[in-house]
């Protein structure tokens, strides 16, 4: 469910910006389009999200071309030496970071290749309360929008 719905999200956000679902998916998943919701349901069950969210194409429409795009990055605790030779605990606190570079997709797609989970590094770029309750509810707006 968290995959799909913000998967949804993603692919919502995206189209706003010009990327063209549809066309995506039948050039490089199956030439027949069963619609929005079930072709993300493709897309999860069978692990093939990976090839749309490492898609250039996805990646521009996401992080688009010169656009201030503001993200959280996240609170961590590491241990290092101090001057004295003691080891002391650091506690960053999370914070805010803007960004306003040409190819700035070309950056986060390098490091949403070497995090963990990509889709949580995708998440912190849907805007907050932008997930919505239901998948039917962003599917509706999809729908909507062609």
């Amino acid at each position: 469910m968290f995959r799909t719905q913000t998967l949804l999200t993603l692919i919502y956000q995206a189209q706003a910006n010009g990327f063209e679902f549809r066309r995506w998916y039948q050039s490089n998943i199956h030439n027949d389009f069963p619609g929005v919701e079930r072709s993300v349901d493709v897309l999860v069950s069978e692990g093939r999200f990976y090839a749309l969210i490492f898609s250039h194409d996805f990646a521009r429409a996401i992080w688009k071309r010169g656009a201030q795009m503001h993200f959280e990055v996240p609170s961590m605790t590491y241990s290092r030496m101090n001057g004295k030779g003691e080891v002391v605990t650091i506690n960053r606190k999370p914070f805010t970071r803007r960004t306003i570079k040409a190819d700035v997709w070309k950056y986060h797609l390098r490091e949403m290749a070497v995090s963990p989970d990509p889709m949580l590094y995708l998440k912190r770029f849907v805007p907050a309360g932008s997930l919505l309750n239901s998948t039917q509810e962003v599917v509706e707006m999809m729908s909507a929008a062609g």
